[in-house]
């Protein structure tokens, strides 16, 4: 028998024992059919995540397997010691090995990726999560698609200042020519181990007899070389093929964006009105795909901006205020800035409703939950504050941020004149123009994050506990000290941009709510499927509400996240308005909707008690979606070095499966023998047909006799 994946699904159920070899059912046909053969042979793995291909204007990097699957026979690697067998010992190659979470590092892995007797590496979660820190980004995110450079504050360029992830091994950025796949479910590990035990430990220092327990990784990837190569093939088939077949895809979604006091999304805001930039991420990576929870960098930020425009929101007299307030929620930072530099590029070919002159100030929330000591570092650009102007008014900003603090578990400080901003979005804005800005973290200097951009970027890294016992609907409602402390945060920057756009009353009014963000908390890092997230989404995207948050940027939009931040951000600033669905739906036909002004959105609401039936009604909010996709591909530009050029590879199949492979001489007596059979057959076939009128001739009547 062999084990392999006989699937891409994530869902199912896996038989908790290998089956024995069973030869016989390849030569009883009547009494196996085709399927139960494979159920017989193949352990499918239906819980994994495949390493894929992601290209960029000048490389490749990911995983593939060959066009029809890599097969090895399974080693189990839980200490660096068992890796001489693989490397050097072992009279078996190639080897799948199942590799210990704790093992996966880029030492580890460059050792494997040079050799030929290594065909494919699972790799287990390590639980707890490695105390070490791990981080397959690079030490420098983003490096050369921010605002430093050789023009620009040449001293700040390529983190010569500031390593801002010492904990980044660059594997994510690595090109394997072997598949990694990532084994989710302890069960399916705990088969996996239980085969290797009984069928492939080495005994008494000596190779392990046959037949022995396997694994085969399908993940072949269509893209090779560039971005600039496969957007050049997928043109040329859109071009001249009636069928194209596209290879490779620009990754792109959408970001999210709502205004305090709403704005006429197709026209053009006036130059003279002012507009404060509040900004998020929303989007997060990992070395697996669709493997991003991103608690930290990203979830932790954008629920506390998601908190702050609720309270502010909610003060009496923002319609009053002097300046606007814009909240945006960027898609695809992850990869050099996706999301930023298109807004950026929007605004200065006039396809946004703002133009960069509109903007007064910016503020960034970027990782904000693993303070120390209650401390929130104000990072600011030393190049821009150079200009005397803008020197005042970032001035103004910090003075008015450090005031807001006063009073909070929140203590605000300034990380230096001389530091350089971290990796943000905000780098993308004063790219384009000299803008006071501000971008708040938990860390001074290098990220408090330990497993940024990595699979261990969960809950528990951000410290989010709950009591054992509570129901999905209890744990939905409970009140972390997680959501606490993002709730003072959002507070305070709720407090600091009414001040900064003119707000004169007293802000201790204006206070984001603990309970809102538990259930964002909850929503976007443990359960997308809850009660809340169920009853404030439209009925026709209901599907999105998956068991586990994930928030890749993807190739397909607008993605899960995106929905959901969209939704979430209606809920909390918009309003509830008496009209029917049709009315709803179709907003145009009302006179008194101000279409231009108001997005309209008609939503499932609760379930009525003790009831299946929900109560829909309608939402009227200022929240819009824009593209975020890179100006290098509405420029076709696709080997820019302005702009992102992340594209990700297609591919046809990915699964993985084991199984009992028999040894060599047996499959060669097993072909030898079959060919025989098949030999003896045409000939006997070849006999038979030629005789067949006397061995089928049919007995002469002897008729009546005559007398």
């Amino acid at each position: 028998c062999a084990c392999s994946g006989g699937g891409s699904g994530r869902a199912g159920k896996m038989p908790l024992v290998c089956p024995p070899l069973r030869w016989g059912c390849v030569f009883s046909l009547g009494s196996c059919q085709g399927n139960s053969v494979e159920r017989k042979i193949y352990i499918p793995l239906n819980k994994t995540a495949p390493c894929v291909r992601l290209l960029n204007a000048t490389h490749q990097i990911g995983c593939q397997s060959s066009i029809s699957g890599d097969t090895g026979v399974i080693h189990v690697v839980e200490k660096e010691e068992d890796l001489n067998w693989v490397l050097v010992d072992g009279p078996h190659p190639p080897y799948m090995i199942l590799l210990d979470g704790n093992l996966f590092n880029r030492r580890v892995m460059l050792q494997l990726k040079g050799t030929s007797r290594v065909s494919g590496l699972a790799v287990a979660v390590s639980k707890p999560s490695p105390p070490q820190g791990f981080s397959p980004g690079l030490k420098c995110p983003n490096d050369g698609f921010g605002v430093y450079s050789k023009d620009y504050g040449p001293q700040f360029a390529h983190c010569n200042k500031t390593v801002w992830n010492p904990v980044g091994s660059g594997l994510s950025y690595e090109d394997f020519d072997f598949p990694i796949f990532l084994l989710e479910d302890a069960n399916e590990t705990q088969v996996i181990k239980q085969c290797y035990q009984d069928h492939n430990v080495p005994r008494d220092g000596s190779g392990p007899e046959y037949p022995l327990c396997a694994m085969q990784l399908f993940s072949h990837m269509h893209a090779v070389t560039s971005t600039v190569t496969c957007m050049r093939r997928s043109s040329l088939q859109s071009t001249f093929s009636i069928n194209p077949e596209v290879v490779c895809d620009p990754l792109l979604d959408y970001n999210v964006w709502s205004t305090l006091q709403p704005i006429n999304s197709s026209g053009k805001v006036d130059p003279k009105k002012e507009v404060i930039i509040v900004a998020t991420r929303i989007d997060s990576h990992s070395f697996f795909w669709n493997i991003a929870p991103g608690a930290e960098s990203a979830v932790s930020s954008f629920v506390t901006h998601l908190a702050a425009a609720e309270a502010l929101h909610k003060a009496s007299d923002v319609h009053l205020l002097q300046r606007n307030i814009m909240f945006t929620f960027f898609q695809g930072e992850t990869f050099d800035y996706i999301g930023s530099s298109r807004m950026v590029y929007d605004m200065e070919k006039d396809k946004f409703p703002l133009r960069l002159d509109n903007i007064h100030s910016f503020v960034e929330l970027n990782q904000v939950a693993l303070r120390n000591d209650s401390i929130l570092w104000m990072h600011t650009d030393p190049v821009s504050r150079m200009n005397e102007s803008v020197e005042v008014q970032v001035r103004n900003l910090l003075d008015i941020l450090s005031n807001s603090s006063m009073g909070a578990n929140v203590t605000l400080q300034e990380a230096g004149y001389s530091q350089p901003l971290p990796p943000s979005s905000f780098q993308r804005f004063l790219r384009a123009r000299h803008i006071p800005g501000v971008v708040l973290t938990d860390h001074k200097t290098a990220f408090q994050n330990r497993y940024y951009q990595s699979m261990y970027d969960t809950p528990e890294n951000i410290r989010m506990q709950y009591p054992e016992g509570l129901s999905p609907e209890e744990t939905l409602e409970y009140v972390t000290d997680t959501a606490k402390s993002l709730a003072e945060v959002a507070t305070v920057v709720a407090r600091a941009l009414y001040r900064l756009a003119g707000g004169a009353n007293n802000t201790s009014a204006i206070q984001a709510d603990p309970k809102t963000v538990s259930r964002m908390l909850y929503g976007f890092l443990i359960k997308m499927n809850n009660s809340w997230f169920q009853s404030i989404i439209k009925p026709d995207i209901k599907a999105i509400l998956g068991d586990v948050p994930q928030h890749y940027v993807a190739v397909s939009s607008p993605v899960n996240t995106t929905y959901l931040v969209q939704y979430v951000l209606a809920n909390l600033t918009g309003t509830v308005v008496n009209l029917t669905k049709e009315e709803c739906l179709n907003p145009e036909k009302t006179p008194s909707s101000e279409k231009e002004l108001y997005e309209y959105a008609w939503v499932q609401g609760s379930l009525e008690p003790n009831s299946t039936s929900r109560v829909p009604y309608c939402v009227r909010s200022t929240v819009h979606l824009s593209k975020a996709l890179s100006p290098a591909f509405e420029l076709r530009q696709w080997g820019s070095t302005e702009y992102s050029t992340w594209t990700e590879s297609r591919w046809k199949e990915i699964h993985a499966r084991i199984f009992l492979v028999a040894s060599k001489e047996l499959e060669i007596i097993t072909l030898v023998v079959g060919i025989a059979i098949l030999i003896f057959s045409l000939i006997a076939t070849y006999f038979i047909n030629a005789k067949a009128d006397v061995l089928f001739s049919i007995p002469r009547d002897p008729g009546a006799v005559a007398y």
